[in-house]
Parts: structure tokens; C-alpha cells; sequence
């Protein structure tokens, strides 16, 4: 079964006179489970696609699916109720609230879904502890390292339980060997049953996945199993 399948999308921005042509045309399927990799240039298309795929934007024209239901043509006040429940993002600048603990950064998407106080601070926990960080949660963000800082926004993307956790570039502010490490975090995930899409334009990171989509100006390139994918044996660290 599909969990996303979009149809012939496209997505044209005007600026000023002219016609920017983000998407043309772009079709793609994702199954349940699937661990995806996007890749492209800057200027691809690619952070379209994801904004298109995150429900954060709507297409031009074209038909986007998530689990079933249509969401082309969705408003904003319906889009943010999928995305609350159906998608977790994970972003290279963590987006972490500074003043706050992080189970109560955890908690956020649960608040914004008005989910109560104890059921909410039991899914945090439950959700750190997923994540090696169940002795982190009353500790602020600066007081974090940039690894564990990327684990409380796995946290805070997995709280939701979504069907699909849509990461941009999460390595990006992290140096190589920590990097690896979240990365490992990410198969432990995709082998617990999570849907993972990893938006980036490194090759080393994409060779984590299963599948490789290229795009280029605005199509799809390529779409194929990763050939050299790198797979992660060893238990991650919890303190990264």
C-alpha cells in the first residue's frame, strides 16, 4: 500500500513577469516502511517535493495522496491537522525552543493536537527513551550536544506516532562522525516499521537509504535501489 502517491505534480511560482517552474510534472510512490532518499542540486526541485510531500505547500496542478486521502487541494487549516498527524519533521537546525526542558519541546506537537497533560508527558517520555535520551529530559537544549539536540527533534517528530518521518538535510550541522550516528538512529527507526524520507543532497547520507529518487529541474531523474548503501551494525550511541 502506497502511503504517498503523487500524480503528474507540478508547481509554478510567479516572480515578478516571470513563471518559475519548481515541478514538472513529478510522479512518485511511497510504500509503507519504505526508507526514501531525494536528491538534488540546489535549485532541483527538491525542497518543493518536500514541501509538497510535508503538506507545508499545495501543488499547481496534480494529485497528491496521503494514506488514501487528497490533499492537493486542501487549505491551510486542513493541511496543519494532517501534518500534526500524519507527518514528523526532522530539520537541520534542530528548532529547538532554548528556554525549554526538552521533554516539553518533545510535548509540543501534542499540545498543538490538544492531547492532555499526562498522556502527553507519558508519550514524550515514551518517545525520548526511543531515542537513547529517557535520562535527558529535564536538561535545556544548550546543555545538550549537537547530537542530542538532532535526537530531541527525532523525539519531537516521533511523538505524533505519524506514518511518516520527513527529514531535511539532519546531518547537515553536525560533524561527520556524530552525523553517522544519527543516521544509524534513523535505520534503527525504518527497522522498528517507520516510513522514512531523507531529503539531502550528500551522497554518503542518501547511500543510507534503500532507494535513491534524483531530481533535476524540477523531474524525476532517477529512481532506484541504492546501490551502495551503507548499513549501520552497531548499536548508536545515546550520549551523541
Amino acid at each position: 500500500m502506497s502511503v504517498i502517491k503523487l500524480s503528474t505534480i507540478t508547481k509554478m511560482y510567479q516572480m515578478g513577469t516571470e513563471e518559475v517552474h519548481a515541478l514538472r510534472g513529478v510522479s512518485l510512490e511511497i510504500g509503507k516502511n519504505e526508507y526514501v532518499a531525494i536528491m538534488g542540486p540546489s535549485g532541483s526541485g527538491k525542497s518543493t517535493l518536500m514541501n509538497i510531500i510535508g503538506c507545508l505547500d499545495t501543488p499547481t496542478a496534480g494529485l497528491y495522496e496521503l494514506n488514501g486521502l487528497n490533499v492537493s487541494d486542501m487549505n491551510d487549516n486542513q493541511l496543519a491537522k494532517v501534518r500534526n498527524k500524519e507527518i514528523g519533521f526532522v530539520f537541520q537546525t534542530f528548532n529547538l525552543l532554548a528556554r525549554s526542558d526538552v521533554l516539553h519541546n518533545v510535548e509540543l506537537p501534542l499540545i498543538y493536537g490538544g492531547i492532555g497533560s499526562t498522556e502527553r508527558k507519558k508519550m514524550a517520555k515514551e518517545a525520548l527513551q526511543r531515542v537513547g535520551l529517557g535520562d535527558r529530559m529535564t536538561h535545556k537544549p544548550n546543555e545538550l550536544s549537537g547530537g542530542q539536540r538532532q535526537r530531541v527533534a527525532v523525539a519531537r517528530a516521533l511523538v505524533t506516532r505519524p506514518s511518516i518521518l520527513l527529514a531535511d538535510e539532519p546531518t547537515g550541522n553536525l560533524d561527520s562522525k556524530t552525523g553517522e550516528e544519527i543516521m544509524g538512529l534513523f535505520e534503527d527507526l525504518h527497522r522498528e516499521g517507520n516510513t522514512i524520507i531523507l531529503v539531502t543532497h550528500e551522497a554518503d547520507i542518501a547511500a543510507h537509504a534503500h532507494r535513491v529518487v534524483r531530481i533535476h529541474d524540477g523531474k524525476i531523474e532517477s529512481d532506484q535501489p541504492s546501490k551502495d548503501r551503507k548499513v549501520i551494525l552497531t548499536p548508536t550511541s545515546q550520549t551523541a
